[in-house]
C-alpha cells in the first residue's frame, strides 16, 4: 500500500506519531523538479495535507518547503504555491485547522516565506 502511495505524487496519508510528541504525521508526497506537472502536483499534496488534517480533527499543521531539497524544486515558487494553497484552504473549507505553522531550513528560508506571504 505505501509503495504504490509513495509513487503518487501530490498524495498524503496520515500515520501516528509513534514515539514523537506530534499525534500524527501526515506523508505527503512532492513533485521531483522536472518530472512535469510539478506546480499542480505540489497544490495536491499541500491540499491533500489539509484534508487529511481535517478528516483527524487536527487543530495544528506544520509544513517544510516540501520538494526543496534534493527534489529541486524552486523555493521560490514553493512559497508562493504553498502560501496560496494553505490561504485558500483555509478560507473556503469547512476544517478543524486553525493554525499552519512553516518549519523551514535556514533564515533565508524564513525569509522569503514572510516576503511571499506579505505580497499575498
Amino acid at each position: 500500500m505505501l509503495t504504490y502511495w509513495w509513487n503518487l505524487r501530490g498524495g498524503a496519508v496520515v500515520t501516528t506519531g509513534g514515539r514523537l510528541k506530534a499525534r500524527w504525521v501526515i506523508h505527503a508526497v512532492g513533485p521531483r523538479w522536472g518530472e512535469g506537472d510539478e506546480e499542480e502536483k505540489l497544490r495536491q499534496a499541500t491540499v491533500n495535507s489539509l484534508r487529511r488534517a481535517t478528516e483527524k480533527g487536527m487543530r495544528s499543521v506544520t509544513f517544510p518547503a516540501i520538494s526543496t531539497g534534493i527534489f529541486g524544486f524552486p523555493k521560490e515558487l514553493c512559497a508562493e504555491m504553498m502560501l496560496e494553497t494553505v490561504l485558500d484552504f483555509l478560507a473556503g473549507k469547512e476544517t478543524s485547522v486553525e493554525r499552519v505553522v512553516f518549519c523551514l531550513w535556514s533564515s533565508e528560508d524564513l525569509s522569503l516565506f514572510q516576503e511571499t506571504l506579505r505580497t499575498l
